[in-house]
């Protein structure tokens, strides 16, 4: 039986990787972030509510985060620490959004470091990527 080469496609950076809500192109794995909390406090124009058996539910008209969730839940949860979390965005933060990059699989950074750092960028108004310069042992000339 003749051996066939496996090949694989290269995984290519996107054009707009800030504009990805995930990053798999590493071990580490980055997903991006909303807090739901933050939307209620903010009274942000995209919540909208709705009344179902006896309960209010809230979600996002922009679906920035695509699931609906119990007010009075949210609510009991912002009481305590560390309160409600985050939610997985589904797409895009928008500028208003309280948003952050979350990443799993710390342990797998390597000296490399992001091989993605435009991923972290987030909308205007919030912080974009930060770079770190590490001096490791002098070299001589």
């Amino acid at each position: 039986m003749a051996s066939r080469e496996i090949t694989r496609p290269l995984r290519e950076l996107p054009l707009r990787p800030q504009d990805e809500v995930e990053c798999r192109r590493c071990g580490i794995h980055c997903d991006k972030v909303v807090y739901p909390a933050a939307c209620v406090a903010r009274s942000c124009p995209f919540l909208y509510a709705f009344e179902e058996v006896g309960r209010t539910y809230v979600g996002c008209m922009q679906k920035v985060f695509g699931v609906e969730i119990d007010l009075e839940l949210l609510e009991e949860a912002e009481a305590r620490a560390p309160g409600f979390g985050a939610v997985k965005a589904t797409r895009n933060p928008l500028p208003m959004c309280h948003s952050e990059v979350e990443s799993t699989y710390l342990s797998r950074t390597d000296d490399l470091g992001c091989v993605n750092p435009e991923f972290h960028e987030l909308p205007v108004g919030e912080p974009s990527f930060r770079v770190f310069a590490q001096v490791r042992g002098s070299r001589p000339h």
